[in-house]
């Protein structure tokens, strides 16, 4: 019989055998015409899983403020993800944005460098979709393959014995232990000199370039920014937190239960202030021009120092929050700080700024102001300290703080008088429930 044209499906599954008649549709689609006595068997393939699709990843969206960043990746090619798995991060001048996978599969290319500056629409790596799983059961299946090998050579070994007995024709061999022990003395004699080639010369000093973040370049041009623009100046005053530490001990416990968060001083720093910005509202205001903006709500960002330099946070609408919502919002924010996770619409806007200096040991200092707000309030130490009560010496609980404004809007009559509201509401913490 004369050969036919051989047909196949070239498709992913396992093949099967099917005899095909003359009047088979297969026949008609490909136009043969085979003898009325001829056979054909036809090998076919059956689908069974879909080829790998290649997914690219684009760059995340970029807050409205935010046009370009550098990406740090976090995997390499050949890794494993999973869906919404963080694989490389882009650090932004305010922020830093997660890199996610859309889908399960293996990096299969990474199309930017580390370090690289990328912009809006950049693509960034390519992940075969599906592919983690295919390549760990490779890796399966040529595991045991290896370990059969062996299994297979074992009985090999039996047939090579005469090669034991030549070895052990030699009878100086008993003699060998004793030429065996000066081995291990050269073994050990290298680690020295590894030892020594890794220790530092005495008097040598070195230098290593690291190039800055783009949050630090920024946060340096914001700092000498306000120093070259603002007019400020810092006025000081103590505060005895012998009342505000009573408070705490006696109801924390309770706090804790009740609300779910522990019950810190920065509540109580954050609603004094708030009671004293609208009080004052100058030191609320900021420049704008050559007019003066007023608020008449007060958005609070908090200092937070991070692994990648300093972010500040804001509360917003402090003025009418309690002690609770407060720490709860703290909390959250805290969190969001530590993971890395702060939005750009957590840290816009404020129109004043809390910094605490004293969980880092601070006992005094000067803040610079988070422009383009106006005031900044510094909260230090809490150390025990003589002080005068009442014609007495006594040892009390004190916190140095510092207020640093901009004299250019906020005269000293405004600025001391916050601050020493700042200070009653605090020593004095009932004034803030009395609204007095």
């Amino acid at each position: 019989m004369r050969m036919l044209r051989r047909l196949c499906v070239l498709q992913v599954g396992v093949p099967h055998v099917r005899h095909l008649s003359s009047g088979d549709k297969v026949f008609r689609k490909y136009g043969v015409q085979p003898a009325s006595s001829s056979k054909l068997f036809v090998r076919d393939y059956r689908i069974t899983a879909p080829l790998y699709e290649t997914k690219t990843i684009e760059t995340p969206t970029f807050p409205d403020s935010v046009a370009e960043g550098d990406i740090q990746w976090l995997k390499e090619v050949g890794d494993s993800v999973e869906e919404d798995e963080v694989i490389g991060e882009i650090e932004t001048d305010k922020t830093t944005l997660p890199v996610q996978s859309p889908v399960n599969g293996v990096i299969t290319a990474l199309l930017v460098e580390d370090g690289d500056t990328i912009s809006k629409g950049t693509l960034l790596a390519n992940i075969d979709v599906g592919g983690a799983g295919s390549a760990e059961s490779s890796e399966k299946v040529a595991t045991p393959t290896p370990v059969e090998t062996p299994a297979a050579a074992t009985p090999a070994p039996a047939a090579p014995q005469p090669i034991p007995t030549e070895i052990g024709t030699p009878p100086p061999v008993p003699s060998a232990p004793v030429s065996v022990t000066p081995p291990p003395l050269p073994k050990a004699t290298p680690p020295p000199p590894i030892i020594t080639g890794e220790a530092k010369p005495p008097g040598l000093r070195t230098e290593n370039a690291v190039k800055m973040s783009r949050m630090r370049i920024r946060i340096a041009e914001r700092l000498k920014e306000a120093q070259n623009t603002a007019a400020m100046l810092t006025t000081f005053n103590e505060i005895d937190m012998t009342n505000i530490m009573a408070l705490r001990s006696k109801h924390k416990d309770a706090f804790l239960k009740k609300h779910g968060v522990k019950l810190g001083f920065m509540s109580a720093f954050l609603k004094a202030s708030a009671q004293g910005l609208s009080e004052m509202p100058e030191v609320n205001a900021f420049i704008d021009g050559n007019q003066i903006i007023y608020r008449d709500y007060v958005d609070i960002s908090v200092a937070v120092a991070t692994p990648k330099g300093l972010v500040v946070p804001v509360i917003r609408n402090v003025e009418n929050m309690n002690y609770a919502d407060i720490e709860k919002s703290l909390n959250d924010l805290g969190v969001k700080a530590r993971e890395g996770s702060l939005a750009i619409e957590d840290m816009d806007g404020g129109t004043f700024t809390v910094s605490n200096g004293g969980v880092f040991g601070s006992m005094f200092g000067t803040p610079i102001i988070n422009l383009p707000q106006s005031a900044i309030l510094g909260m230090h130490a809490i150390l025990e300290r003589p002080v005068a009560l009442n014609g007495n010496v006594v040892i009390r609980p004190m916190m140095y703080i510092a207020l640093t404004y901009d004299h250019r809007l906020i005269d000293g009559r405004e600025a001391v008088t916050f601050l020493k509201r700042v200070k009653s509401a605090v020593e004095e913490p009932a004034t803030l429930l009395l609204g007095i």
